[in-house]
């Protein structure tokens, strides 16, 4: 299987199944003498982990992360970073009766077509724990892009139509809500309606939202390394994610001309923006404003309702999923589309560090 690597010069590869001894992530190009421990990486995954309330799954996961390799005294020593995380909790006794049947939604038949040869077991790698790896590998990157003030606001924008009003002003403001939408009275409906799913045995989806702030201008490359590019690459790898919009999004379509352009101001010898429709981005590079984007859900495809499939043989049957799936995973899933954005920043600014040759001969000399 190939396509388990992302990046170029910041590079990380994921490994491992949902139901396998364990999942992780390598690391290449993480510079040397940056502080980390395994807790900078399990705050993170703490906020991802299953069984933390009642609207994700039920498997109880410590998500404990341990370091292999690529740390020395509690500082990145450059070398290739190994994190794994074990698997604790599985139930593989759960899908033996769907090991012959396509699950709706799910990724069983289009891996049987592909590959001959599926691991039914919560979908293998295409099961939403792989993102741990990703979480893991995300909380190095922000300690990367921390070291130059980039800092982020990611939450729960939406969930089923209830929307969030107002854009969290801190990261304590969205984690302190159970659903990670900072709205109190709309998460108390969302939390509502989440209810009611549950007892109808079904789901939901929604959006996140994620802000980035003080990305410096010139990211991105101006064909097909667009920063908005590779930012809806990364987001889009995610399972579950269906839609991708940054700045105005597809709400531009519908603006003229003159209400979508933000015009350029210039005060005290900076220049910046009045608005920003563009999401922080133009022809494809950072313009030095906020970096806006919204990835939208589906509803968690595993719902106990019957539902009409197909068996491997092609015969019509009927299934009923049983085992421990989430609601919801939206709120799960605000620190993974932050791990993403994180990843795919640090690519970048390895990137532009070389595009003028000034970047280079002051690197090298000085001067």
């Amino acid at each position: 299987m190939s396509g388990s690597v992302l990046g170029k010069n910041f590079q990380i590869s994921t490994w491992g199944e949902s139901h396998g001894k364990a999942l992780g992530v390598v690391i290449d190009g993480c510079p040397a003498g940056i502080p980390l421990s395994e807790n900078d990486i399990q705050t993170d995954l703490d906020l991802r982990k299953p069984g933390s309330n009642k609207y994700g799954t039920q498997r109880k996961e410590s998500d404990t992360v341990q370091i292999l390799s690529g740390v020395f005294n509690h500082k990145t020593t450059g070398t290739p970073i190994s994190l794994v995380v074990y698997n604790e909790n599985q139930k593989s006794g759960d899908y033996s009766n769907i090991m012959d049947i396509y699950r709706p939604g799910h990724a069983d038949y289009t891996f049987q077509q592909k590959y001959g040869f599926r691991d039914y077991r919560g979908g293998g790698r295409s099961s939403g724990r792989e993102t741990l790896s990703r979480v893991a590998a995300g909380a190095v990157a922000k300690k990367i892009l921390s070291e130059i003030g980039i800092n982020f606001i990611t939450y729960t924008k939406e969930i089923a139509g209830y929307k969030c009003g107002f854009i969290p002003s801190s990261r304590e403001e969205v984690f302190s809500d159970p659903l990670y939408m900072p709205d109190t009275n709309i998460s108390l409906k969302a939390a509502e309606y989440l209810n009611e799913c549950i007892k109808e045995h079904d789901s939901a989806g929604g959006v996140v939202e994620c802000i980035i702030k003080n990305v410096p201008a010139g990211l991105g490359e101006p064909v097909f390394d667009k920063l908005d590019a590779l930012l809806a690459k990364a987001v889009l790898s995610l399972g579950a994610v269906k839609g991708f919009e940054i700045g105005t999004g597809f709400k531009a379509s519908l603006a003229a001309g003159s209400e979508n352009n933000d015009q350029f101001i210039s005060e005290d010898g900076r220049i910046s923006k009045k608005t920003n429709h563009s999401g922080g981005t133009l022809g494809g590079i950072s313009d030095g404003s906020e970096i806006v984007f919204r990835a939208a859900f589906k509803p968690t495809p595993s719902i106990f309702k019957k539902q009409d499939t197909v068996d491997i043989y092609g015969n019509s049957t009927e299934i009923e999923i049983q085992g421990r799936h989430d609601p919801v995973i939206v709120p799960r899933a605000v620190i993974v589309v932050e791990a993403m954005a994180a990843v795919t920043l640090v690519d970048l600014l390895y990137s532009n560090m070389f595009s003028q040759i000034s970047g280079i001969r002051k690197f090298y000399t000085g001067m």
